[in-house]
């Protein structure tokens, strides 16, 4: 989510924050009072490696710290990188020639080395950017994150082990990868991570929802590419409302919707407008507030509707004009809605990202994954499937395959809010 945000200190009215849980259990050591720890040796897979990219603002803290100047960063060390797609743009090859990193022909070679073992610790795939073919029907980018998957899962049986994975963004396009992503992962007991740096990216108020709460109904709102940028306003929610009580239960039915199906949508109650309303009023000012919210919803806004199997709401506000960051709103039963804007630095080195790795390097130090991976399992399908309904002209679509469970888990977030930039 390489894209500009806003990093204004703006003021929130705290719609019922107050005495609410703060982050979850553990945090992150002030920075430069970091524990050093052995390096544990990764190997990269993507697709392209450019400036801003996913890869470069991931991987790229590997090799040059947090702040991608030379300085502190995470305990890991590359140790080799397969790319896809190599442009005129390619950083990888001056990056290998500097850092020592190898630079390999095939996806096999850079987890195992060339061996018949898996020497590396952990394997990161960012299966984002690149020309690639689109869905013709529902425009999806077809990004090959099953292909990048399978191909080291295929090593792992190869060599008879496997080590702690993560996967950028949403699993695929398509529900039907996704999941034979997931058996694969669960057959071969794979450590695995996959999503966005949505879920721990700075938050304002840094407040989150107690686990627990009896969540009746959340709404987010994003803005940008109904699936780029859709993914990451779902994965907002979910990242909120799976707290609720009982934990996450899979997800009912989804329908898109747009113009008068927004309102109609309203009539029914499948969405609040008190909630709705909320949010708005809490999100950053459009346009780095450059100019006022304006007053009526877009034209264009396209509303993704989501039935929880507990019966749950959830309602993910695409296109609105209404603000340029990602905003999520819950209600809690008897207590006033809480509502969390997620700020993202707006500059290279987007260290949004930064709060990302460093979830993915405690699950290579630990074997263990931060988070479950079913959160960016469920959003995938709740998304391919809100990209089918909106291109069957707005179908109502039961999705007795996302029966997906899981518990959440209280990693933490970035505290605070974004500091200043450091020089390019």
């Amino acid at each position: 989510m390489t894209h500009s945000l806003t990093r204004r200190r703006f003021l929130h009215r705290s719609l019922g924050a107050a005495g609410l849980a703060m982050a979850g259990a553990g945090s992150w050591p002030a920075f430069g009072e970091e524990k050093p720890r052995k390096k544990l040796p990764v190997a990269g897979v993507v697709t392209v490696y450019r400036r801003n990219s996913h890869a470069d603002v991931i991987i790229g803290k590997i090799l040059e710290g947090w702040n991608q100047d030379g300085g502190l960063g995470p305990d890991l060390e590359l140790v080799s990188l397969y790319v896809d797609q190599v442009g005129k743009d390619d950083m990888s090859e001056p990056l290998s020639k500097k850092h020592g990193f190898k630079i390999t022909k095939t996806i096999d070679e850079a987890v195992s080395l060339g061996t018949n073992t898996v020497p590396v610790a952990g394997v990161i795939i960012v299966g984002e950017h690149g020309k690639y073919p689109e869905d013709p029907k529902t425009k999806q980018t077809l990004y090959p994150r099953r292909r990048l998957f399978d191909e080291v899962a295929a090593t792992y049986k190869r060599c008879g082990k496997v080590v702690p994975t993560f996967s950028d963004k949403h699993l695929s396009a398509y529900w039907a990868d996704a999941k034979h992503m997931a058996d694969t992962i669960y057959e071969m007991k794979i450590p695995f991570m996959a999503g966005s740096s949505v879920p721990v990216m700075w938050r304002e108020p840094s407040a989150s929802v107690p686990m627990g709460s009896e969540i009746t109904e959340a709404i987010a709102l994003g803005y940008g590419g109904l699936e780029h940028y859709g993914f990451h306003a779902t994965e907002g929610l979910q990242c909120l409302i799976e707290r609720r009580k009982g934990g996450e239960t899979g997800v009912k039915s989804v329908q898109s919707v747009s113009g008068e199906g927004i309102l109609q949508a309203e009539k029914d109650g499948r969405w609040s407008r008190a909630l709705f309303d909320a949010v708005v009023k809490a999100s950053p000012t459009p346009y780095n507030g450059k100019q006022k919210r304006p007053t009526e919803m877009s034209k264009d806004a396209v509303f993704y509707l989501i039935e929880y199997k507990d019966g749950t709401k959830g309602t993910v506000a695409m296109g609105t004009g209404f603000s340029h960051d990602f905003t999520c709103g819950v209600s809690i039963r008897g207590k006033d809605p809480f509502v969390v804007a997620y700020l993202g630095e707006e500059d290279r080195p987007f260290r949004h990202f930064e709060h990302l790795l460093r979830a993915i390097e405690n699950m290579i130090h630990t074997g263990k994954p931060s988070y479950p991976f079913e959160r960016t399992l469920l959003t995938t399908g709740i998304l391919d499937a809100a990209m089918h309904s909106l291109a069957d002209d707005h179908k109502f679509l039961e999705t007795p395959w996302l029966d997906v469970k899981y518990t959440p888990a209280d990693w933490p977030f970035a505290k605070g809010v974004p500091g200043p930039s450091t020089p390019k």
